[in-house]
């Protein structure tokens, strides 16, 4: 199973490319200095353009648990949602950051009138934290966001590589069990 529909919304994990997604926004798991060096922040940086972190800059220092939403520059995406889950560049985190992170950055997207969405995993790089347990994190907090009312009618999470893949879609089935 690589994807459900609950209460209306179409929850999917895919294996690819997060910059290369059509959908209304993209989320950035970002530090709270809205620094754009390395990981997911820096393969949006170089597909979108460095105007994504000027613009984002401008709003730091954005605290774990808030999201600040920046254009998108040269991708599909109409927007691109900075949800910090560190406070500094290449943090180790928990999943209390996956966990907030996740729930202002659908929050902010909610806000803007997004339909669509497209995650990458949570604090699943140099915060440190395996595919599965971020994806169980974030599918718990996107459970119950839907719960209480969305506008969202996709959210996706798009995993980097094949074992990402596997662990989101097991984190998938687990959350909404059939």
């Amino acid at each position: 199973m690589s994807e459900v529909l609950y209460k209306g919304v179409r929850i999917r994990v895919v294996e690819g490319d997060i910059t290369e997604m059509e959908v209304d926004a993209i989320v950035n798991p970002a530090n709270s200095l809205m620094i754009m060096g390395g990981g997911v922040a820096g393969a949006i940086k170089r597909k979108g353009g460095v105007e994504i972190e000027d613009e984002a800059r401008r709003h730091a220092p954005v605290p774990v648990g808030e999201a600040v939403a920046t254009t998108a520059g040269r991708l599909k995406a109409k927007y691109v949602i900075h949800a910090p889950t560190m406070e500094r560049p290449a943090m180790r985190i928990g999943l209390e950051n996956v966990e907030k992170a996740t729930r202002a950055a659908l929050k902010l997207a909610d806000k803007l009138g997004v339909e669509t969405i497209a995650f990458p995993g949570m604090g699943t790089g140099v915060g440190g934290i395996p595919y599965y347990d971020s994806a169980r994190k974030m599918l718990e907090v996107i459970r119950e966001h839907v719960d209480g009312g969305t506008r969202l009618r996709e959210i996706i999470l798009v995993a980097w590589g094949s074992d990402a893949y596997t662990e989101f879609k097991r984190a998938l089935q687990d959350v909404f069990k059939q």
